[in-house]
Formats: C-alpha cells, structure tokens, sequence
C-alpha cells in the first residue's frame, strides 16, 4: 500500500517538526509555506526539557549541539535594585530530574535546523510560495486549495495539519470565528555581540528582570556568540507585523532610571536599533479538529511569552499528533479527534499560566516586594519542582508507535 500524504500549512517549527515526527512513521509529506524562501528571522527562544526530548527522539540532537547554548540557571533580579532574588537551576539539575536538557537557540538556526533535516527526508516536499487558501474534508481525506505563483493548485491527502500561526487562514474554516485581540502588551528585541556585554552577561545563564510594566530578559544565543536581549513593556501599540523596526530612543523612556537599576539600563541602551511586535492572544478554541483537518501549534493556542512555552506547545503538538495518526492509520478524522482531546487541556493550562505570569512580572512596588520575598523564601531548587507538570511532560506511552 502506498504511503498516505498528509498536508501541513506552515512551515514554522510547528509545521516542521510535525513533517519529520509525520515521516518517521511513515507518512508522506506534503508542506505548503507562503513565504517564498525560509529566512532567518525571530530572536531567541528557550527550548525546555518538554520540547528538546522530542528534538532529539527526533535524531536533531547532533545537528542543534553546535547551535544551542545550555544555561546553568534563571537568575531573577529586581529590576529597581539591580540586586538577585533567587536563583533556579538548570544544566544539570534538570537535565538529570526530567531526563532531558535544557536548551537556548536563535529561532532561525532551529527552523534552519528542522529545514535541514526535513531536506534530507525523501518522503518530505516542501513547497514555498503557495499559501493555504481552503480545504474541504471527505470521507477519504482532505483536499487542499493553495495559491501560488501560477496560480491555484489542489492537493489531495489523508490528513491537513493546519500549523500556520496566529493569523491562521484554516481557523475560521473549522468553524472559529474569533479572531486575535492585542494583549496591551509589546516586546522589543535585539542582539549584541558577546564580545560587548560585561562578562556577567556572557555567562550560560537566563537572566530574567522584573519591574513595574515591563521585564527584561537576556541570555546567549548563536553558541554564545550574541545575546538575545528582549524588553516586554505594557504599550497600547498594535501593529500586526513580526518584525516593526524600533529605536533605542523610543525604548529607553520604558525604562525610567528611577524603576531600573543602571547596569540593565546599560545593556538597553547598546543597541541602536530594535525590532518589536505587539503581543495578540487568542481564547482556547472549542473545537481543534474538523474531519481530517486539526490546527497546530499558534494557530490553535497562541501563548504570551511568559512561561517561554510557545515554540514547546507546538512540538509537542507535532508529536502527539504524528502518533495518533500513526496509531489510527485508516481513520484521520478519529485520530486528529483523540489529538485534539490529548491536547486541549494541557495547552489551555499552559496560555492560562503564562497569562498569569505576566501579572505577576508586572507587580507595582508593594506587591512585588512580598512576590520577591515569597521567591527568596521559596528558593530556586524549590521553585524549579514548580515547574515539573510543565518540563517532565512526555507523550502518552500508550501512543508510542515503534
């Protein structure tokens, strides 16, 4: 029998990982990606030890080695005193509790990463320049309408996992009317040589600054070559786009000497231009899965950056559904269900705690000091065991398919 072809919209880290965990089980592959050429864009993401098992049950653990930099610790500071609050471990300590490391990576080496992988899959087609336009789900599968450059094109497959991001097109075709609304919030990045920041700030570590409406978070990226820096400030700008230019002068007000202690207000100042995009989030969807068409990664759950989990809720997304379509190989529109099943909760806890987080981030003077003495008196091996049910996740056993 053949192999059966699955569609995936997007080429992200979402729809990347889905195609590779897709066909090592031996699905088919079809990915149409709009843009016309994979760039590097994006600033550094954490990879937890939820995310990087995967990756490297994936056989990626040797190509993202040369790229990724692994942190010792999450070094919290109070952004007023410049002074730490407490200090989680990482390396590994976690390495060691959860079975897996934790990683940090520019966004552009890991898709350039995935893409390099998905390149040597014979069952993988990567087709650039043709974006999704509609689908139609039928007995025996799915067919895909996309437009390119000559024109439109139709697809024929078993399954369509829609993985193309916030602004999906294939959302409101299964039905969800909603759309993304601003969160009042926007987060600026940049990236400075490591060879121009203090030696503090070279070290392996996430630092993590939280002040009054606004947090600053660094650590090195590149294989320590740079350090991703990212200010996230309460801001009523709401421009749709990824990658708005910025300018130190427009940044720095944000960060008023009175609220951030000098050296934070020094790294800030480095760099002469930044990118920023404004932070949208959209409500759990009631329904992920229509016949067999699901949506995956930012099209079905988009996170707030507070918990650093949105590349991970999109890999483990890949993962589940890859072996529930595995498992279920003659009936895509049951296996996209039990995926979508598996998934809602755990995704819909995650935007919900990384929601939360950013209250928490943004405390005014007399609640951050008793969050900061609630930190202290935690302290950081205590604080990490908070985060078990987040970085021990594994997909469930009874869906591993040797």
């Amino acid at each position: 029998m053949p192999a059966r072809v699955v569609i995936v919209a997007g080429a992200g880290i979402g729809g990347l990982t889905t195609a590779l965990a897709l066909a090592r089980r031996g699905f088919r592959v079809v990915i149409m990606e709009q843009a016309e050429r994979l760039e590097e864009t994006g600033a550094g993401i954490q990879l937890s030890p939820n995310a990087t098992r995967i990756l490297i049950e994936l056989g990626l653990g040797d190509r993202l080695g040369p790229l990724i930099v692994a942190p010792e610790a999450v070094r919290i500071l109070s952004a007023r005193s410049g002074r730490q609050i407490v200090r989680m471990p990482l390396g590994a300590a976690a390495a060691q509790r959860y079975g897996a490391p934790y990683w940090m990576i520019h966004r552009g080496d890991l898709q350039a990463a995935l893409a390099g992988a998905v390149a040597q899959e014979v069952d993988i087609s990567l087709k650039l320049g043709m974006r999704v336009e509609d689908f139609v789900t039928h007995a025996n599968g799915v067919t895909v309408s996309a437009r390119g450059a000559n024109g439109l094109w139709d697809e024929r497959g078993h399954a369509l996992i829609a993985a193309d991001g916030l602004w999906s097109v294939a959302r409101p075709l299964l039905g969800v009317k909603d759309t993304p609304r601003f969160s009042g919030r926007t987060a600026w990045r940049a990236l400075i040589p490591a060879n121009e920041v203090v030696p503090e700030f070279r070290e392996p570590l996430i630092h993590l600054w939280l002040g009054r409406d606004t947090h600053l978070v660094h650590y090195p990226v590149k294989a320590g070559a740079l350090i991703n820096v990212v200010v996230i400030t309460t801001d009523d700008w709401s421009g749709a786009g990824w990658s708005e230019p910025g300018s130190r002068d427009e940044l720095l007000p944000r960060l008023p000497a009175a609220r951030w202690a000098p050296q934070a207000r020094a790294l800030v100042r480095q760099p002469e231009t930044w990118l920023k995009w404004a932070l949208f989030e959209r409500p759990p969807p009631t329904v992920w899965s229509k016949g067999a068409a699901a949506l995956l990664g930012d099209a079905a759950h988009p996170m707030l950056p507070f918990l650093a989990q949105g590349a991970a809720m999109a890999i483990e997304d890949a993962a589940v559904a890859a072996r529930c379509l595995a498992r279920m190989p003659d009936d895509a529109a049951g296996a996209l269900k039990s995926y979508a099943a598996m998934r809602r909760g755990r995704t819909r806890k995650v935007q919900r705690f990384a929601a939360k987080n950013g209250e928490r981030y943004h405390l005014p003077a007399a609640p951050a000091m008793l969050r900061n003495a609630a930190m202290r008196i935690m302290g950081g091996a205590h604080l990490l065991h908070h985060y078990d049910w987040l970085y021990d996740w594994r997909p469930p056993a009874a869906l591993s398919i040797k």
